[in-house]
């Protein structure tokens, strides 16, 4: 099943890391579809990723921690494997998806007018 939410859904790069081993995001990669791991690692763990890794859309160190943090916190771990590593592969960026798919539907939830307008007074 391709990935869902709004983020990742039209990412040919990120679709092709959910299904092919040889497409997993790992440090020294970058463009578009790292900016938008990094993206989605704030939004579901408010995760800490150095603003220069972030403008260059870069997938660094401080990424690969954010990555291994997010994957420790769930246990997602591959074939063989007994710890978590930084790697961006088919279980990581499905939980990625999933997990930013469930934000959304919260989010769309609410009404858009939830906190009022800024220029009411409080009652």
């Amino acid at each position: 099943m391709p990935l869902q939410s709004p983020l990742f859904v039209d990412d040919a790069r990120l679709n092709a890391c959910l299904v092919q081993d040889s497409a997993h995001v790992t440090q020294g990669s970058s463009g578009p579809h790292v900016a938008k791991i990094q993206l989605a690692l704030l939004m579901i763990d408010g995760l800490a990723i150095d603003p220069a890794e972030i403008d260059a859309e870069s997938y660094g160190a401080s990424t690969a921690s954010a990555v291994l943090a997010f994957k420790t916190a769930r246990s997602i771990l591959g074939p063989g494997q007994v710890t978590p590593d930084d790697i961006v592969g088919k279980r990581t960026v499905a939980a990625l998806d999933a997990e930013l798919l469930t934000k959304q539907s919260a989010l769309d939830g609410i009404p858009q007018d939830y906190c009022g307008n800024e220029n009411e007074a409080i009652a």
